[in-house]
């Protein structure tokens, strides 16, 4: 199906620049298609009940008291949930660690939650994704 779009000129610039950095196998209407599922999967983990898998990303400073054991423990607890982890050594301090989960959108964003609120914790960031169904 086709469809036109009228959008400002600079906003177009600045797209065609988007179309050009996604590689020679995309063109404007590839690029549109990604981001419209983009949007779509990202709404579609919204809904409470949606299975989803989600990947957090936290940094933490590793002297801080305890700390490795709280998010060992948190880890352990929902057993069911989290799939795997990674963790690397970023200084003489820090260290990021990447945690897998998979289940109910609710839960998956409870258990990121609880993870991110452990003292010593400085940031972290989750991101859901499903298989997008018919997209």
């Amino acid at each position: 199906m086709r469809f036109s779009v009228a959008m400002p000129e600079n906003l177009l610039m600045q797209f065609d620049q988007l179309v050009a950095k996604r590689g020679l196998a995309k063109n404007r209407s590839e690029v549109i298609r990604d981001l419209v599922r983009e949007a779509l999967v990202e709404e579609e983990c919204t809904v409470l009940g949606r299975e989803v898998m989600g990947t957090l990303t936290i940094v933490y400073n590793h002297h801080t008291t305890d700390l490795q054991n709280k998010l060992h423990d948190i880890q352990h607890r929902y057993l069911g949930s989290i799939i795997s982890s990674m963790h690397v050594h970023l200084d003489a301090d820090n260290c990021l660690e990447v945690i897998v989960l998979r289940g109910e959108s609710g839960d998956v964003r409870d258990i990121a939650n609880i993870l991110l609120g452990v003292r010593g914790v400085k940031n972290g960031k989750l991101v859901t994704t499903t298989t997008g169904g018919n997209l």
